[in-house]
């Protein structure tokens, strides 16, 4: 609900009331609690957004918005599941840049990474990975994933200072729980070529996406060029499959949260 905010202030949209907001969906979710599916890989996805209301066509930010929440049961976000997936590295086309929306959740910044999700498509690739639009060089994220690299020992994923990256609430649960297991995390610009300087020197052990709906992905190739960067031998690292688990543990409720990250909802008790 904070990162909701953060969006509403970038794109001139009023502030919601965060604690309402919370309610509101607890309250769909009783409403609404036989859709919530059981099978192990499954989930209710919760998608609150909001839409100017205006009757207008034009060039201005509305007078009136209307906020609402959709959720509909899923599977795995990615045919391949907890298996990892083929990306492709884009070179040609940009997604946000400096000073732009990059940061928000906002539908334009997926409608400027269609074009490159078809061609991603047609390589037999599950997404695409983005460059920075200056130099086209440093890592940014993985279209709907935030990204991660071990790389001798060490993780690194890209900063957020720039501002074209959205700052994934699954990226900081992921960064809290390395740390509490004393394993380092570097936030820093990555630039595509020392990752393939790792590959080819043999220090790339692991790289995934992170995401609310995939969780985690794991990465095993990525297409740059002409060149193919092979991760791991295209198995799930070790790493990555300690992390789902975990993480998927204490959304279940299956392992005790120590974050205060989950929130409870009474099914059956609307208030």
């Amino acid at each position: 609900m904070e990162r909701i905010n953060i969006s509403n202030k970038r794109l001139c949209i009023p502030q919601i009331d965060e604690e309402f907001a919370l309610k509101s969906i607890k309250t769909l979710l009783n409403i609404d609690n036989e859709w919530i599916p059981t099978l192990d890989e499954t989930s209710l996805y919760i998608r609150p957004f909001i839409i100017a209301t205006d009757p207008f066509l034009g060039m201005k930010s509305s007078d009136t918005y209307k906020f609402m929440v959709i959720m509909s049961p899923v599977g795995s976000y990615y045919k391949e599941g907890i298996n990892p997936v083929k990306i492709y590295v884009e070179t040609n086309y940009v997604r946000a840049v400096r000073g732009g929306t990059g940061y928000a959740k906002t539908a334009g910044n997926y409608a400027a990474s269609i074009k490159s999700q078809v061609e991603a498509k047609e390589k037999g690739c599950s997404q695409v990975l983005w460059l920075d639009a200056l130099e086209r060089k440093y890592i940014e994220e993985v279209g709907t994933m935030n990204v991660f690299f071990k790389i001798n020992g060490e993780i690194i994923t890209p900063s957020l200072e720039e501002g074209s990256i959205l700052s994934g609430i699954t990226r900081e649960s992921i960064i809290q729980l390395l740390k509490s297991w004393d394993i380092k995390v570097t936030e820093r610009k990555i630039s595509i070529d020392e990752l393939y300087e790792a590959h080819t020197k043999g220090k790339l052990q692991e790289a995934f996406g992170t995401g609310t709906a995939a969780v985690i992905s794991p990465i095993g190739e990525l297409c740059w060029n002409d060149k193919c960067i092979l991760i791991n031998n295209k198995e799930t690292g070790e790493l990555a499959s300690k992390i789902y688990n975990t993480l998927t543990g204490i959304q279940k409720g299956d392992i005790k949260d120590t974050f205060n990250w989950i929130v409870e909802v009474n099914l059956g008790e609307v208030t």
